[in-house]
């Protein structure tokens, strides 16, 4: 896998410290904005990493915060430089690429699919049907181009000190018929396979169990390393979401929980695929 050094996260990693510089300085974002002569928008998307910092922001930002440390100027200034890099991903035109920067860096993922086997445990085959049903219809080659960019960023979990993948899945995700038989039977074989990897544990929440807090959503909790914060990704029709505020960060670990709770062990989910499989 190509080395990820995700610009996303660097901004991330750059917007908090710059967060911490401010409060330490007892100054709010109108009156840092009023001393550099910029807008308070500029300053909170510096802060949150929704944008860049130039190499000039992190000068007259050291001077406003008295930071003197050349360690820690060179820290800020470097972070600036690897925010405007490029990733891998972003030569493949991916609609998710946010996402998957901040994935490549991730120390956990933790994840609830409704109904389709998530796209770092995906086949080639199961990752083509999947995007040939989308609308509006996509061209051959670009969905080739997303399956090659989907079996890269599987690279993840066999890495050298990958991060823990965690992902619950409704059983309806075992059944589905995405490609056909042939397909799903290939997929849930392989599925199997990647539940014996350290870096994996899947779950399955049995359709007995009935109602539960996740019915109708998918989501997966990025955790990052310190100092980014942790981040919740939903996606659906209307597009994707990114959640950062603590209270949401809790509440989706607090469901997550729950769910593995309600699921059956990771041991008797590869009993459970197992039997789906053989009997197809």
């Amino acid at each position: 896998m190509p080395e990820a050094r995700s610009p996303a996260v660097r901004r991330r990693e750059l917007g908090a410290l710059l967060r911490e510089l401010r409060t330490e300085s007892g100054l709010t974002v109108e009156q840092v904005a009023d001393r550099i002569l910029c807008s308070p928008s500029k300053i909170s998307r510096m802060e949150t990493g929704h944008r860049g910092a130039t190499l000039r922001d992190i000068r007259d930002l050291c001077e406003l915060y008295g930071v003197a440390d050349p360690g820690r100027r060179e820290l800020l200034t470097t972070l600036a430089r690897e925010g405007k890099q490029q990733g891998w991903w972003q030569s493949y035109d991916l609609p998710y690429s946010k996402y998957v920067g901040l994935e490549a860096e991730a120390v956990s993922i933790r994840g609830y699919q409704s109904s389709v086997i998530p796209g770092l445990l995906q086949t080639a085959n199961y990752a083509r049907a999947s995007h040939e049903g989308a609308i509006p219809r996509l061209d051959a080659d670009v969905i080739e181009q997303r399956v090659a960019a989907r079996l890269i960023r599987q690279e993840l979990l066999t890495k050298e000190s990958p991060p823990h993948f965690s992902e619950v899945l409704d059983e309806a995700a075992l059944h589905r018929h995405v490609g056909g038989v042939d397909v799903l039977y290939e997929q849930l074989t392989s599925l199997i396979e990647a539940c014996e990897l350290p870096s994996v544990t899947v779950q399955v929440v049995p359709f007995a169990v009935g109602a539960h807090p996740a019915l109708e959503n998918n989501f997966k909790i990025l955790e990052l390393a310190p100092p980014s914060p942790s981040v919740i990704y939903t996606e659906g029709l209307a597009g994707s979401f990114y959640l950062e505020r603590s209270e949401d960060i809790e509440h989706y670990g607090v469901v997550f929980e729950h769910l593995t709770r309600l699921a059956i062990t990771p041991t008797e989910t590869i009993d459970f695929i197992k039997s789906v499989r053989d009997s197809l």
